[in-house]
């Protein structure tokens, strides 16, 4: 038992136990339609053995068993709201307390997806940094009133400020410690904008493979990514000797298909993920609230933004528009650790969004040094053995052999002008490392968020006094390692007695 519920038993009162919202059961129906698909193998085996009669009475004992176990876990989960901590105490069958300082919880998220909004609720997410996410601690369904007077007066003890009784949704109106500050917001016009520029190949694969999928149960037999339904359709109309004669009429519908696709998918990803996107400042943090069907609310702490990374692509570029992600210690909805805090903007406001986490972007006249052109070569070796290839199927006969023997020289052009782009500059407490000519990014890198510095070198890159910098700093995506490759040795050597020494001082 917790110190707030000893000394609720000394005064004579019970502790205040409350209990999920009862819409919890409402999200677990709801959950029941993509886990029914795990049973469409056993509803078919039924069918084929001819016993079709027991698939209704299976599909309604499933559904009832769920919602029996669901309730179940909503009547034995538990949580009390004290001055200085949350407790928490769930499981049917094996018991579990746990006890959250608010001096512990680092992050307070909310999430609401498309049936919690219709219904009021949210899920409220602690982060304690306690060893990962699993370590971490929810209450999947609360009033949303109740989770931001949770998350406020969690913030106020953080503040030191004296919080006042939680989880009453007259405490969704109290004044916060400090006033927020917005930074950064996305309306529907720049959404549209950010949408035509997020052009999704993703999208052609999914409608192509659907259509293949669903070709025999479709009533009509019509892809339109393929020039022959087109001229098949103008047949119906008399326009097929006419459309055989300007063929590339066809093909013109093709490639408009693709890019509508194309251009249409990612004008609605981007809608449904970032509309209404708000990026405020707060007393301690970053907080970032968004999306359409699935609304997230989540916080970046300042202290534990580790890096910057600015993003953008070949064509986004020359329009000016960019896109920025803080590298930090706390995690963005369980899922990544490299938090999107601008989706699309220009420098101005992303450098806005730098000077609240104390990180600056270079100059644009600021000298930038380059690495090695040596860093070219596997894309080289990749190109050499693309054309052999090529020429060892057009040996056996394979005509596709000439793709691969085109490809080549293209793939080889591409990893020489990539390898250009890989400089970096040594700025005044931070390292700014550029890369990428298709879609170019930028990593603004602080001293004193690099943990270690290693110099590595290979039977390549030894003869020809060459090394890797490779920074290990905390947080972030296993994929979004930072290192400068191909550097004279003793450059290497510089660069890391710098840091090290900029380090110590601090």
């Amino acid at each position: 038992m917790t110190e707030t519920a000893v000394s609720a038993t000394v005064a004579g009162e019970e502790p205040h136990w409350q209990r999920l919202h009862p819409a919890t059961l409402a999200l677990a129906l709801a959950e029941l339609g993509p886990r029914s698909l795990q049973f469409l193998p056993a509803v078919a085996a039924l069918g084929f053995t001819g016993n079709a009669i027991w698939i209704v009475p299976a599909v309604l004992a499933s559904l009832l068993i769920s919602l029996l176990a669901a309730w179940f876990q909503w009547l034995r989960f538990r949580f009390l709201v004290g001055e200085d901590e949350v407790v928490i105490e769930s499981g049917v069958f094996s018991r579990q307390h746990r006890t959250i300082p608010f001096d512990r919880i680092q992050d307070v998220s909310i999430e609401q997806g498309l049936i919690a909004r219709m219904l009021g609720i949210a899920r409220l997410g602690f982060e304690t940094g306690a060893g990962g996410a699993d370590n971490d601690a929810s209450l999947d369904a609360i009033a949303i009133d109740a989770a931001q007077a949770l998350r406020q007066t969690i913030r106020a003890h953080r503040s030191d400020q004296v919080a006042a009784p939680v989880a009453t949704p007259d405490m969704a109106d109290a004044p916060t410690a400090t006033e927020d500050r917005l930074l950064f917001a996305m309306g529907p016009r720049q959404l549209l904008t950010a949408g035509l520029f997020n052009f999704s190949l993703a999208a052609l694969a999914v409608v192509g493979a659907t259509m293949q999928f669903f070709d025999g149960l479709l009533p009509f037999d019509f892809n339109i990514f393929n020039p022959r339904d087109w001229i098949d359709l103008a047949g119906d109309y008399g326009l097929d000797q006419w459309l055989l004669a300007h063929r590339w009429i066809a093909g013109f519908g093709a490639a408009i298909s693709l890019l509508f696709i194309g251009f249409a998918s990612g004008v609605a990803m981007m809608i449904f993920a970032n509309w209404n996107f708000r990026l405020t400042r707060e007393p301690r943090t970053l907080r970032r609230t968004r999306g359409l069907t699935t609304r997230t609310d989540v916080a970046v702490p300042v202290r534990r933004v580790q890096a910057a990374i600015i993003v953008t692509g070949w064509l986004r570029r020359h329009f000016g528009w960019h896109e920025l992600r803080l590298q930090s210690l706390a995690s963005d909805g369980e899922k990544e650790r490299d938090h999107q805090v601008v989706p699309f903007a220009r420098f101005a406001d992303i450098d806005r969004v730098l000077a609240e986490v104390a990180i600056l972007r270079p100059d644009a006249d600021r000298p930038w040094q380059r690495s090695h052109m040596i860093v070219a070569l596997g894309g080289l070796v990749g190109a050499t053995c693309a054309g052999a290839g090529g020429i060892a199927a057009l040996a056996f006969g394979q005509s596709i052999g000439w793709l691969a023997i085109l490809a080549a020289p293209l793939i080889a052009a591409t990893a020489l002008v990539g390898a250009r782009f890989h400089r970096w500059t040594d700025l005044d407490g931070q390292v700014a490392i550029r890369r990428g000519f298709w879609k170019p990014k930028m990593t603004l890198l602080p001293h004193a968020s690099v943990q270690s510095i290693d110099i590595k070198s290979d039977f390549i890159l030894r003869p020809l006094g060459l090394a890797t910098l490779v920074f290990g700093v905390p947080g972030g995506s296993a994929l979004a390692s930072h290192e400068i490759p191909a550097i004279p040795v003793e450059t290497a050597r510089g660069l890391r007695a710098h840091i090290l020494a900029a380090r110590a001082r601090s």
